[in-house]
């Protein structure tokens, strides 16, 4: 069997989105609390922002006072947008004011992967270089990528995990991209 034959498609899932939602307007907390409260969480003696839980979507988003917003959870960028919307969407069903259109970036992608071959993490240390190894401390390899700009962990057993990518289209390229460089450089054993 020729060693092309034996490269698969890796498979790809992304975890969790990140966005960031900027509203340039301040939000009564208090107000939204009482507005949706079977949907929200306020604790401000422990922690300055309010936990807006979505079931669809499954995501939870953090609103600061100051019109700021963090949601988490999304399975995908559109997931994410989808969810800051319908959250917005809540708040002026129930009364609460939103004048502003809201400045939604994606922060973090986090996805995990597949690439069905071992990896010689030993060898990988200095044939990818800025790589971080310690098997006795952690048994994964952390390798800072610089196009994309993205952080891999990096399994013996081809599992990885990719984070700090700004696009799915830019986790797809890691792994991809990864994955061939692991070819190349023989460091891919296949079962």
């Amino acid at each position: 069997m020729s060693k092309e034959s034996k490269l698969r498609e890796p498979t790809i899932r992304i975890e969790n989105v990140v966005s960031s939602v900027t509203l340039d307007q301040p939000i009564d907390l208090l107000s939204v609390m009482k507005a949706v409260p079977d949907m929200v969480e306020y604790k401000p003696e422990q922690f300055p922002g309010l936990v807006f839980r979505l079931k669809k979507p499954k995501t939870a988003t953090l609103i600061f006072a100051s019109g700021k917003m963090v949601c988490t959870g999304a399975k995908s960028e559109a997931l994410a947008k989808r969810a800051v919307r319908k959250v917005l969407k809540y708040l002026k069903d129930n009364g609460i004011l939103i004048v502003s259109r809201p400045e939604i970036k994606i922060q973090n992608i986090v996805a995990s992967a597949d690439i069905h071959a071992r990896i010689d993490l030993e060898k990988a240390v200095f044939a990818l270089g800025r790589t971080m190894y310690e098997p006795e401390q952690f048994p994964g390899l952390i390798y800072r990528m610089d196009e994309p700009k993205v952080v891999m962990l990096l399994f013996a057993s081809g599992k990885l995990v990719c984070t700090g990518a700004k696009k799915e289209s830019e986790v797809k390229e890691a792994v991809y991209r990864l994955r061939d460089e692991l070819e190349q450089k023989q460091l891919l054993y296949y079962e």
